[in-house]
């Protein structure tokens, strides 16, 4: 006896046929434009970690050479090379207190899809 086993196939309606390979390149789609945007979102955050890290450097170089009695502009001068080397740019440089510094340094970054943007960040050093 040879029997074969009956195999139940559901018919769909033609206006139905193809729904799922229209589901599954949504959810393709859906899941590119949350890599994008992640991408976006840790990218911003490193950028944002870079730039406060060449400021707090940059404010401790020159607050540093104050110190020292070196003068304001030889402070500025050093708090740039430090945010350079870390690349940043000093946009602000000025004396906070009697021997303090206060810089702000910025980097510019190409962020996908929303484009070039500038970071900052501000940072303060001296003696208490």
């Amino acid at each position: 006896m040879n029997r074969r086993a009956a195999v139940a196939r559901v018919d769909c309606p033609l206006e139905e046929q193809g729904s799922g390979t229209v589901l599954v390149v949504g959810m393709v789609g859906a899941l590119a434009a949350m890599l994008v945007a992640l991408t976006v979102v840790s990218s911003s955050v490193l950028v944002q970690q870079r730039v406060a890290t060449a400021a707090d450097l940059a404010s401790l170089a020159g607050a540093q050479t104050l110190i020292d009695g070196q003068g304001l502009a030889a402070a500025c001068e050093a708090a740039a090379d430090v945010a350079q080397l870390g690349g940043a740019s000093l946009t602000v440089c000025r004396q906070s207190g009697l021997d303090g510094l206060a810089v702000t340094c910025s980097i510019a970054v190409d962020l996908p899809v929303i484009g070039r943007r500038a970071a900052n960040a501000s940072a303060t050093a001296g003696p208490p």
